[in-house]
């Protein structure tokens, strides 16, 4: 099996790293990354620069390529132009922070994974939740392991991306694995001012994510009890059920 890794938070960070050790074993690993960090990227791709490939390395060792772009480029750009062939299977992150709930429209995380099934390769982003101090990457490798073997013996469905957050705990202090929706919620937006050496007005995003649905369980439900959410998400965006709805507005040219 040949695997391509990517991220967000870019090629140095600790979480790739951890990913790629925690799969080494189970196939051909390439890693093609961002420069630098890309979190909130979305599924942006770059059209007004060009993108350069450049190698990376690590203790001594290869490590992979870095891109001066963003999540979606390094997959496009891998699978199109680097790999000696198609992967088998993409793994994105490991995330340092949620993405769960809404946060899964602004992960650059998502992107890479999503990017792979646009392209027909089965693909899984994986999230530890938390920015705080410990981070246990440990558990985050172990999950991650557990699910890519989960796979090689029964697949993801077509068209399906698989979206994986971990809780930020010890590996046994975990309750297990939920297959959960995708919570309802939304940013609460707020723009600090401040000045910068010149005197200019300049704005800083710091809003925080707020619940709008409690009435099912979701991701945000599993995490908060302590148990890893495995969201799959595919990418046909109508609302079917408003289809019939609009077919009955009065339209004429």
């Amino acid at each position: 099996m040949r695997i391509l890794i990517s991220n967000d938070d870019g090629i140095h960070a600790p979480g790739i790293e951890i990913l790629a050790d925690a799969v080494a074993d189970l196939g051909d690993i390439d890693i093609v990354a961002p420069a630098q960090e890309q979190s909130g990227a979305s599924h942006s791709v770059t059209l007004n620069q060009p993108l350069r490939p450049s190698p990376v390395s690590r203790k001594g060792s290869p490590f992979g390529l870095s891109v001066n772009g963003t999540p979606a480029d390094c997959v496009k750009l891998a699978v199109h132009h680097l790999l000696p062939r198609t992967p088998d299977l993409i793994l994105s992150g490991i995330n340092c922070g949620s993405n769960a709930g809404i946060c899964a429209i602004y992960s650059g995380t998502i992107s890479a994974a999503a990017e792979g099934t646009i392209l027909g390769i089965p693909s899984i982003a994986f999230s530890l939740c938390s920015h705080g101090s410990p981070l246990h990457w440990n558990t985050a490798g172990e999950v991650a392991r557990n699910i890519v073997e989960n796979f090689t013996t029964s697949g993801l469905p077509g068209n399906t991306m698989l979206n994986v957050n971990i809780p930020n705990l010890a590996m046994d202090r975990l309750r297990g694995f939920s297959v959960a929706p995708m919570g309802k919620s939304r940013y609460i937006d707020e723009f600090e001012e401040r000045t910068d050496p010149r005197g200019e007005k300049y704005y800083w995003l710091v809003g925080e994510v707020h619940r709008s649905d409690t009435s099912r369980k979701s991701d945000l439900d599993a995490l908060e009890e302590g148990y890893v959410a495995l969201t799959p998400i595919h990418f046909d965006l109508t609302d079917h059920h408003s289809l019939d709805r609009l077919n009955r507005w009065e339209l004429s040219l």
